[in-house]
């Protein structure tokens, strides 16, 4: 696999950072004025090119999120939960190994102020936020806004914001490109419709949707004086079933609105609700107790039936949708929370899916009645897809489980943990597809099918599959649905140590601390050139962050490799430098940055004004290699992941050391 990761990487262009002060997102700010105490901001931002700005609400362990910092809250005035944002697009992360939220191109951020001093001149707002292309910058910028001329300026630091912030001129760069709308993603919208409509297709495999096929065509056959009569009838009657989910899902999107259940995917009490009500799903499913609605709504809606016409038609339509709701309730329950949980129109795209699926036989069998005697006989198979999507249902489950415990970072549902539950699942699955175990609605079997076998052998392989992962293999097939390896009992594999190669317990000199691949790595600048001068080696200055992804795959992909690490881990003193460290400096290390003119108040701040003053760059991963008296011997790089190349730099610079 690593040959391979290489190739891949190697036909990757090379790109090499050239020593630049990257900006790549601009904004513009203004306040709006509620009432005489609430105040709306809004923040509009354009990042160009292929550049990734990340959510306020993506996962924990990657990139870091864009936060809005509030400098003179305290007494002040009150922020009303986290800002409402324009849509963002999640994916996973195999470097991180989570899910990662980012903005799919302009972004706008508003927040919604309480004031609570009447005598308060201003609101100091900081916005933090890292952006990522080929190399990860993490940027802060600072707005001041007026509350008596409801004026917005951008500053360098909050200790330009005087009484006369309306002095302050212009909020952003005049050649900030103009705010577009957002366009809707059309890739996520057509993976829902995609998902929804082999959705559709399973609910219709079910004991209380199945059956009814036949009966509904033979009756609009029957019924209709002609056979095309008869056709535009069931025709009608598969788009009143379409009509009737849309319905359900544009009712959803209203009431949530086009982004409100976004923020909740990382919401703890979601993720625990949604998996409260997925296991009283599967339960159902698993035949434990029917979900059903009142009897006296079908019995209302059936008599409604029987009026004729497109209307009676359509009432046979929401007939169906509520007889049939013990099956179809959980799929639908499911499938809109998911759909709303990515905002927008997705809700109504995904019951359009389900919908279509539902109701395609419908029509087609209508058109066709012939392929009527080529179905399949309703029978104790239509129980066992009821039963196996009741076992999905439980194995998902625990993916939102999983979700509130990454968020209270509680360790209750471990890596190890989550995939022994799955194991449980999986393999409880296929020794029910063998006939080993037997559940309350199965008929009496004395053999199964050639297909019931191949299913079994399927889920029982994929049970094999997961097993490994106990003692740390990565599973790739699914990844993102159990917690990241980091997230273990035992993150680097049962039996092993970081890296799989040094003991953690060597003594390291002051300063330093184990790196990626048991490196030496010092995380003071000076303490280490002290080192370098003492053991008269050349440093490998390394601007580096903790939610940097391509450091991350610099790491995992170019430093692991055999000579490269040798290199490393002998001809070099490794200063790794985080400039996205949060831990606050004291008060007296604190300053005003004579290059940016900005407050450089955490270890994160002195690290990227140190980058951007002595190399004018900003940007991560970014390698110097220096001799002791602190002088480059060669041509600083960035992101560069082909092996060679990046080989032959070290061996440049290492060359030069005298």
């Amino acid at each position: 696999m690593k040959k391979l990761a290489y190739l891949l990487l190697f036909l990757v262009s090379i790109v090499t950072v050239q020593a630049q002060i990257v900006n790549p997102a601009k904004w513009k700010s203004k306040i709006e004025k509620k009432s005489e105490t609430e105040y709306v901001i809004t923040l509009d931002g354009v990042v160009d090119g292929n550049w990734h700005m990340y959510s306020q609400f993506t996962a924990e362990g990657g990139p870091l999120p864009a936060e809005l910092l509030f400098n003179n809250e305290e007494g002040n005035y009150l922020i009303a939960g986290k800002a409402k944002e324009s849509p963002t697009k999640t994916v996973y992360n195999d470097v991180f190994e989570v899910d990662e939220t980012y903005f799919d191109g302009p972004v706008k951020l508003v927040q919604e102020v309480k004031i609570t001093n009447k005598d308060l001149k201003n609101i100091q707002l900081e916005l933090a936020y890292q952006v990522c292309d080929e190399v990860c910058i993490s940027q802060s910028n600072f707005f001041v806004f007026d509350l008596a001329t409801l004026t917005a300026s951008e500053v360098k630091n909050f200790e330009e914001a005087t009484e006369s912030v309306a002095a302050v001129t212009a909020t952003t760069p005049q050649d900030a490109a103009p705010i577009k709308p957002v366009k809707e993603e059309q890739k996520g919208l057509f993976k829902i419709f995609f998902i929804a409509f082999l959705s559709g297709f399973a609910a219709l495999l079910t004991p209380c949707v199945f059956p009814m096929i036949p009966m509904t065509v033979s009756f609009f056959t029957k019924q209709s004086k002609t056979r095309a009569k008869g056709i535009r009838n069931a025709i009608f009657y598969g788009l009143s079933i379409i009509l009737i989910y849309v319905v359900l899902g544009t009712i959803v999107t209203a009431v949530f609105g086009a982004d409100s259940l976004n923020a909740l995917s990382t919401n703890v009490w979601f993720n625990v609700i949604f998996f409260v009500l997925l296991v009283f799903f599967a339960t159902s499913f698993l035949g434990a107790f029917e979900i059903m609605l009142p009897n006296s709504w079908a019995n209302k809606v059936d008599s409604q039936a029987d009026r004729g016409g497109f209307i009676g038609i359509l009432f046979m339509a929401l007939a169906l949708a509520i007889v049939s709701f013990s099956c179809t309730g959980p799929i639908v329950g499911t499938l809109l929370v998911e759909a709303a949980s990515k905002g927008g129109i997705a809700p109504i795209v995904g019951m359009l899916g389900f919908s279509t699926a539902l109701a395609l036989p419908f029509m087609l069998f209508a058109m066709f009645p012939g392929w009527l005697n080529s179905m399949p006989k309703s029978g104790g198979w239509l129980n066992t897809i009821k039963v196996s999507l009741g076992f999905l249902e439980l194995a998902l489950a625990f993916k939102f489980l999983s979700n509130a415990d990454l968020v209270l970072q509680a360790h209750w549902l471990e890596r190890e943990v989550f995939l022994a539950i799955w194991i449980a699942i999986f393999g409880a699955w296929a020794l029910y597809l063998l006939g080993k175990i037997k559940l309350p609605h199965d008929s009496p079997m004395d053999h199964i099918s050639v297909g019931r076998l191949a299913m079994a052998l399927l889920v029982g392989t994929f049970t094999i599959y997961l097993i490994p992962g106990l003692w740390g293999a990565p599973l790739k097939i699914i990844s993102g649905f159990p917690p990241p390896m980091t997230y273990s009992e035992s993150p680097y594999g049962v039996g092993n140590s970081k890296g799989g190669g040094v003991s953690t317990e060597v003594e390291l000199p002051d300063g330093a601390k184990l790196g990626a691949h048991d490196l030496v790595a010092f995380t003071d600048y000076q303490k280490g050139i002290a080192y370098a001068k003492s053991v008269n080696k050349p440093v490998l200055l390394d601007f580096t962050g903790f939610a940097c992804v391509n450091c991350r795959k610099m790491e995992d992909y170019v430093w692991s490799d055999p000579e490269v690490l040798s290199l490393l881990r002998k001809d070099f003193v490794l200063i790794s430098l985080y400039v996205d460290d949060k831990k606050e400096l004291p008060e007296a290390e604190q300053y005003i940055s004579p290059e940016t003119g900005r407050k450089i108040k955490t270890v994160g701040n002195k690290w990227s004004d140190f980058q951007i003053t002595h190399y004018k760059a900003n940007a991560q991963p970014y390698y110097i290699v220096l001799d002791s008296d602190e002088k480059a011997l060669n041509s600083p790089i960035g992101y560069t992941p082909d092996v060679p190349t990046y080989k032959n730099w070290l061996i440049e610079g290492s060359s030069k050391k005298q």
